[in-house]
């Protein structure tokens, strides 16, 4: 079967999209009230027709971001268990996770508009980051050292949880506490 060109961007093209994402990941991350597609094109080196050709709205922009985020997140699971224990992977995935909602809420508006839309479900997230603590469970329960009747949603729904409790100045040091129960609910009783 010949390739077929039109179905894949030019390489260029591919290398612009990401240097986008790029850039509106590094200036989101500022907690900049205003960020401008604008200034997210700039940070790129890119025109803002560019920017546009990729992402016709500020939403669509915040979405692509919010889907190559959240599958970076889940995808490093299986990294994590690469030199660590899993009950400090799961550890690390926690800490990931509260970093990611926290990173969130720069995107705020055009990420709600995305979830109001329908384009991107919160049950499609859980599903996902379920996943990825369920191969951090699996791994654990594999050696023994995490319970085998814990729930992946459950860990995810409790850190959600844990995040929203904590997420006023000087929560860092709670939400560390708080990680640390959650560990001593899942770590397996010799």
């Amino acid at each position: 079967m010949p390739y077929d060109r039109a179905k894949r961007p030019r390489a260029d093209a591919e290398r612009n999209r990401a240097r986008l994402l790029e850039a509106a990941q590094a200036r989101f991350a500022t907690g900049a009230d205003a960020v401008t597609l604008e200034q997210i094109a700039r940070d790129a080196g890119v025109g803002i027709g560019t920017l546009y050709r990729h992402f016709p709205t500020r939403e669509a922009l915040v979405e692509a971001l919010y889907r190559q985020e959240l599958a970076d997140l889940c995808a490093s699971a299986d990294e994590l268990l690469v030199g660590r224990d899993p009950e400090a992977a799961l550890l690390t995935w926690m800490e990931r996770f509260a970093d990611y909602v926290s990173a969130k809420r720069e995107m705020g508006e055009a990420l709600r508009s995305a979830f109001a839309s329908g384009s991107v479900t919160v049950s499609e997230a859980r599903g996902q980051l379920s996943a990825a603590v369920q191969t951090i469970l699996d791994a654990g329960i594999a050696d023994g050292t995490l319970r085998s009747d814990v729930r992946s949603e459950d860990i995810v729904a409790t850190v959600v949880g844990i995040f929203a409790a904590t997420s006023i100045a000087g929560g860092a040091e709670q939400r560390a506490r708080m990680f640390a129960l959650l560990l001593d609910g899942v770590r397996r009783r010799k």
